[in-house]
């Protein structure tokens, strides 16, 4: 029977690698939480794979020129918004901060938009200031919601649990001052990052020739 990844069997299985963590060993037993959690950042921040991207939906506000990233948001693909009566999709272009405040320094006035660009970590300036409530839509790297007690599982679980448990290990050895473990967890984690890549290589060369032969 296959066994799938959780939260808790997480845990069990780096106290069972370690052996260390359980509950007459409060000190390790407490940090598993925190070493997990900053396994799953480490790969969120490292990799760039399709099972880290998400698409949000929303309407620009007439008069509006900074517009909120969504929750785990870490970078983004694209942007594009609707026009006219047959919701043409049309890019919109990324630039700096600088470019867009001397490109359009009102934001009182208003017109179709062309740019964006990060305002700060939390939102987007858009430019021009929309003139119209036009729909766009947002491709964009997310940070998976970690993983804790009430959130048994996420796309790490279910598609990279190999990493993520080498993953844990690996910050789990400092914490231990287990020094002379962290080459052995190094180079395994290393591999499962390295498969992993591999496969998200593939996905976009098949796309790419799928593409070419429509």
């Amino acid at each position: 029977m296959a066994v799938s990844m959780t939260f808790d069997s997480l845990q069990d299985d780096l106290r069972a690698y370690l052996e260390r963590g359980t509950s007459v060993d409060p000190t390790v037993f407490d940090q598993l939480p925190s070493l997990i959690n900053l396994a799953e950042r480490e790969l969120a921040n490292r990799l760039k794979l399709l099972g880290f991207v998400r698409v949000v939906t929303s309407s620009m506000g007439v008069g509006q020129s900074v517009y909120a990233k969504p929750d785990r948001w870490r970078e983004t693909i694209s942007i594009n918004f609707g026009v006219g009566t047959d919701q043409v999709r049309t890019p919109l272009f990324t630039r700096s901060y600088e470019y867009l405040r001397r490109y359009w320094p009102d934001e009182d006035q208003t017109e179709q938009p062309k740019f964006y660009a990060d305002y700060d970590y939390e939102n987007w300036l858009f430019a021009p200031t929309p003139d119209e409530a036009y729909p766009f839509e947002v491709n964009y790297w997310e940070l998976p919601a970690l993983l804790d007690a009430a959130n048994q599982t996420n796309w790490t679980t279910d598609f990279a649990p190999n990493a993520l448990l080498h993953g844990s290990l690996l910050q789990a050895t400092p914490f231990l001052r287990n020094d002379d473990r962290i080459a052995v967890w190094e180079k395994i984690y290393e591999k499962d990052v390295a498969i992993l890549e591999a496969q998200d290589v593939k996905r976009i060369v098949d796309r790419q020739v799928t593409r070419e032969n429509v």
